[in-house]
């Protein structure tokens, strides 16, 4: 019995699914085509509301990377059962992916001690900019401890911006050292090699900002990988 029930309200789902799309796709011949494209920039949004990271995600779904990315990128459409492990990876309802995104004007208004953090190899990010469309600049609050393992090289499109606010660190770009103290910054062009170093015994304070040319770039998470 318990089987007959699972796949009732498996086949209830996939009707909703279907009902839903039907429902928004009468306006345009092309709708089911746009609403395929927005379902992986809604899993990234919300994976990200969640503060979770890809891999994290991943593994809670019993997915890989590398087909959560390739979802997240729309190169490649999922099916209804890994559909419905993510949503169920992010507490939402599968609908939830197929909706239209409202416009946010509202401004990203955060406390201390509030906003989403995630651990990286040597430190921790806080997301300042928590809420906002992917697009333009991300600003990020990093806390980076003293640095012992050895630390990979990370590119990514555009620009990043580092303003050391506490402590020391060394900026490696294409393999040069930038020293920063309190009150030093540095603006560079993102796609050089570049690493985060705090050869201190204390943590360093940045306040960090990025700005991607690509939309789907993640350029935060790409320092968050070990």
């Amino acid at each position: 019995m318990k089987v007959i029930k699972k796949d009732k309200e498996f086949n209830q789902l996939k009707q909703d699914i279907h009902t839903f799309i039907l429902t928004n796709d009468k306006k345009e011949e092309n709708q089911t085509n746009e609403n395929e494209l927005i379902i992986g920039n809604r899993i990234r949004v919300f994976r990200k509301q969640n503060g979770s990271s890809i891999r994290s995600l991943a593994k809670k779904c019993g997915i890989s990377v590398n087909t959560l990315s390739l979802i997240e990128n729309d190169r490649t459409s999922p099916n209804i059962n890994t559909l419905k492990s993510i949503a169920d990876g992010l507490g939402v309802s599968v609908l939830a992916f197929f909706e239209e995104d409202k416009p946010e004007h509202s401004p990203v208004y955060q406390r201390q001690g509030q906003r989403p953090q995630m651990r990286f190899s040597n430190g921790a990010l806080e997301k300042l900019g928590e809420g906002l469309p992917p697009l333009g600049a991300e600003p990020i609050l990093v806390t980076l401890e003293n640095t012992s393992e050895k630390i990979e090289d990370i590119s990514h499109t555009g620009r990043e911006f580092i303003y050391c606010l506490k402590g020391k660190m060394t900026c490696f770009i294409s393999e040069q050292p930038y020293p920063l103290r309190s009150g030093d910054s540095i603006l560079f062009n993102a796609r050089s090699p570049h690493r985060w170093i705090n050869a201190q015994p204390d943590p360093s304070q940045l306040l960090v900002l990025f700005c991607p040319m690509n939309p789907q770039d993640q350029p935060a998470e790409r320092h968050l990988e070990p």
